[in-house]
């Protein structure tokens, strides 16, 4: 914007005139100075050198030189949300926590999903565990859950932490891989660490590639306590379950979407908040007594264990319902600091030494990041419903020191705020005793029993995918005696994983079981461990491909589209150009992706519809071929009018079985309600071969 810049009339300094026909707002420096020319810098003459006086350029300069903050060591690549949590159900005799004292109140909250191994700049669909991150905004101060969508962990002990991130994070002597955890290092550690078996049989599932952070589950991992206002305990482990439903993405697919859509999980969440498709999830928690913590055959503190839900259901008391997209990445996403140890009245900590050394580490990470102890006062991190009262002052970037002489407690002048021992945070008196040891208790020691449950819970299809994925990962594995070991630790889970998994890697023998603590118990298997056991059953949230060419049935689209609208889902267009395809009564339908642009691995159904003038010109395209055959492959149900020949061109030629409707046969709309209905399958599991297609 243009400025002009005159003398006052009394002489006093120049006032600021906007000469820009809209008006609007004057383009200033840092230092509120208006700027009259942001597009070149000030030299001693048109082509002489750039004067250092030049303060515009300098503090434009400055400011981008210092633009960004170093990534988060874990979890760099994230996305943010606004929402809502709204209590359903009253703890107030269980806990005096602020969120659950009454049915129907409701909190602010800030999520963040994240991945875990890349940087901010890998791809959303790498396999990895991620993050799920909930701030609450009480009223009785900020509750960070810091947890993710696997209930269990790695290791057992925090002591252990930097070398589990060192050893899945790139190799330091190449740099790589980036956000993968298929390489010699991560494998190596792995192989050592027996009590991460039941981490990485989750790890190789279906739940590292998820379809959407949107049909993703949410765990506290850790156990917890919930305390009441007579300072009694119960014990908790927290769960967020997607009414959504859960769903994932074959291995070829995320290979496939990270090729042509390396934010599609990001884009997805932006979609679903800008268009009003609000995700939801329920907190549900498992609540049990010291009784079933002593009785129960693993240590509830032991952060590589579950407690499987038909032994404790979850049970539901509010919901989280995301409802707004961020107005500034850097400003919330980014800057947002959770930390395990932001606990409010009525939620305390139990002895679990993976959580104990979370607590101690997260302060660190974000001095280390934001560059200040003051991050509280960010916006997206400074508490919402309740004041902030203390002394603290000073310090980088410091805002809101307290006014006037005194800044201590206690204090003979009567100023400022002071402890209550009724409304203040009380941990709960649990009794503590014994000798100060380096020792992991025996409760601990059982590494293989529940990764044998866990397998066994998967439905054949999942479990294979489990298989196909540790051939992948310790395929890539240079040394034989990673992948001999590992296979060892196989074994001791499923003797016909290790079977599975020594075939495609091509060993010649089976290695002896590694050695274990305590022999595996057969345990029995839980359908909540399953994703296909757990599936929406539904299209609601998901959108179908339609790739179009010139001439193809408008009527037909509209209702297809109608039908799809009907049951929640959404369309996309798909045309040989961006621009779009004619109908058969020659109206132009724009397209949101060319062919080459809009891959069927990005949808969750497809159809092709296309009419006698396209009808070659889309059979002859290689993008449009690749549409369909991998649409076939991955199992998706696929509609289609005067598709004969790209069938034929694809390879698919006779080959359509019962997930595949021919929408142009009839004309009542019946074969289009039947597509639609069975769509919220969101698979054609029955499609030969299509348990193999993982890697």
């Amino acid at each position: 914007m243009k400025t002009q810049l005159q003398n006052g009339t009394d002489g006093g300094p120049a006032e600021v005139h906007q000469t820009a026909a809209t008006g609007g707002e004057v383009l200033t420096t840092s230092q509120g100075v208006a700027i009259a020319d942001n597009q070149n810098s000030l030299k001693a003459g048109v082509r002489g050198p750039t004067l250092l006086e030049d303060f515009v350029l300098r503090d434009k300069i400055f400011h981008f030189d210092h633009e960004r903050i170093p990534e988060r060591v874990v979890h760099a690549r994230g996305f943010g949300a606004h929402g809502t949590f709204e209590c359903t159900r009253d703890l107030s005799d269980i806990t005096r926590a602020a969120p659950f004292q009454k049915v129907g109140k409701l909190t602010e909250t800030f999520v963040r999903f994240s991945t875990v191994a890349g940087n901010k700049g890998s791809p959303d669909l790498a396999r990895d565990v991620r993050g799920f991150a909930v701030k609450f905004y009480t009223d009785e101060g900020n509750w960070d859950l810091v947890g993710n969508n696997i209930p269990v962990f790695f290791i057992q002990d925090s002591m252990k932490f930097p070398d589990l991130v060192h050893a899945v994070k790139d190799e330091p002597d190449r740099g790589f891989p980036q956000a993968s955890s298929a390489h010699d290092n991560f494998w190596d550690f792995i192989s050592l660490t027996p009590e991460s078996m039941h981490m990485i049989m989750w790890q190789m599932s279906d739940r590292t590639i998820p379809r959407s952070f949107r049909t993703i589950e949410g765990f506290g991992v850790h156990t917890f306590r919930l305390v009441n206002t007579a300072g009694e305990a119960t014990f908790v482990k927290f769960h967020w379950k997607p009414r959504q439903g859960l769903q994932s993405v074959l291995w070829d697919e995320a290979v496939k979407i990270n090729g042509a859509d390396p934010d599609h999980h990001r884009r997805d969440l932006w979609e679903a908040l800008t268009t009003g498709d609000h995700p939801q999830w329920d907190l549900c928690l498992q609540m049990f007594d010291q009784d079933f913590a002593d009785s129960f055959d693993f240590d509830v503190l032991d952060p590589t264990k579950i407690i499987p839900e038909e032994l404790i259901p979850v049970e539901p008391v509010g919901t989280l319902t995301l409802d707004r997209a961020v107005d500034n990445f850097f400003e919330f996403t980014e800057q947002v600091a959770f930390c395990t140890q932001h606990v409010i009245p009525g939620i305390d900590f139990t002895e679990d030494p993976l959580l104990q050394g979370r607590n101690f580490s997260y302060l660190d990470t974000q001095l280390k990041r934001l560059g200040s102890p003051n991050f509280s006062q960010l916006e997206v991190n400074k508490p919402r419903g309740c004041p902030m009262n203390n002394f603290q002052q000073d310090g980088h970037m410091r805002r809101d020191n307290r006014k006037g002489r005194v800044n201590y407690e206690p204090n003979g002048f009567e100023e400022g705020p002071r402890e209550d021992p009724l409304a203040g945070y009380v941990s709960y008196r649990a009794p503590v005793e014994g000798t100060k040891v380096r020792l992991r208790p025996e409760s601990f020691a059982d590494h293989y029993s529940q990764a044998r449950q866990f397998y066994l819970s998967q439905t054949p299809i999942e479990q294979e995918h489990i298989r196909s994925a540790l051939s992948f990962e310790l395929g890539r594995c240079e040394l034989a005696r990673v992948r001999r070991a590992m296979v060892g630790h196989l074994r001791n889970i499923d003797e016909e994983l290790a079977q599975g998994v020594a075939h495609g890697l091509g060993m010649p023998e089976l290695p002896p079981p590694a050695t274990a603590a305590q022999p595996t118990q057969d345990l029995p298997p839980s359908d909540a461990l399953s994703i296909l056991k757990n599936g929406p059953m539904s299209f609601e949230g998901r959108v179908m491909g339609v790739l179009i060419a010139d001439g193809f049935d408008g009527t037909l689209l509209d209702r297809l589209a109608g039908a799809v609208m009907q049951v929640g889902g959404k369309i996309k267009l798909i045309a040989p150009r961006i621009y779009g395809a004619l109908d058969d009564r020659g109206d132009l339908r724009e397209a949101h992706f060319p062919v080459a642009g809009g891959p069927s691995v990005l949808f969750d159904a497809v159809a092709v519809l296309v009419g006698p003038e396209g009808e070659a010109q889309i059979a002859a395209m290689p993008e449009a071929q690749n549409f369909l055959r991998d649409a076939f492959a991955h199992g998706k149900f696929i509609g289609h009018a005067m598709a004969g020949e790209l069938f034929k061109a694809a390879g698919l030629e006779g080959k359509a079985d019962d997930g595949c409707f021919d929408l142009g046969l009839v004309d009542d709309g019946e074969t289009v309600d039947a597509f639609v209905e069975c769509c919220k399958l969101l698979r054609h599991w029955t499609r030969a071969g299509l348990a193999k297609t993982a890697p």
